[in-house]
C-alpha cells in the first residue's frame, strides 16, 4: 500500500504561482508515475498532468507551458508548479501515484490523495 499526501494548495490572484507537493509512503518501489488531477464541483475529474520516474512526461492542453510537473525520485515526491493561473484552474487538485504512466494517464491509477483546493481569484 501507498499513502500520498499532498500538500501546497491555497488562495492566488490571477496571474500568480502556486507549488503543489505530494510525498509517497508505504511500498513506494512499486511506483513508476505519478499524476495530478483536479475537479471542480459537477463535473468530471480531469487529467492535469503525468511523468514517469524516468522522465517522460504529459500535460493537459489548457495547461502546457503554464504548469511543470517533477519528480523528486530520492524523496518520492511529485511536485506541480503553476504558473500564470487563470480562474478557471479553480479545482480540488488529487495527486496520484501507479505503477504504470498509462494507468495514470487513463484515470486508473492504484492510488490516490485526499485533494487539495486550489482557488484562483479574478
Amino acid at each position: 500500500q501507498v499513502q500520498l499526501v499532498e500538500s501546497g494548495g491555497g488562495l492566488v490572484q490571477a496571474g500568480g504561482s502556486l507549488r503543489l507537493s505530494c510525498a509517497a509512503f508505504g511500498d513506494t518501489e512499486s511506483i513508476n508515475a505519478f499524476g495530478w488531477y483536479r475537479q471542480v464541483p459537477g463535473k468530471q475529474r480531469e487529467l492535469v498532468a503525468g511523468m514517469s520516474r524516468i522522465g517522460a512526461t504529459h500535460y493537459e492542453d489548457s495547461v502546457k507551458g503554464r504548469f511543470n510537473i517533477s519528480t523528486d525520485n530520492a524523496a518520492n515526491t511529485v511536485y506541480m508548479l503553476m504558473n500564470s493561473l487563470k480562474p478557471e484552474d479553480t479545482a480540488v487538485y488529487y495527486c496520484t501515484a501507479a505503477r504504470l504512466l498509462n494507468t495514470v494517464l487513463f484515470g486508473t491509477p492504484n492510488y490516490w490523495g485526499q485533494g487539495t483546493q486550489v482557488t484562483v481569484s479574478s
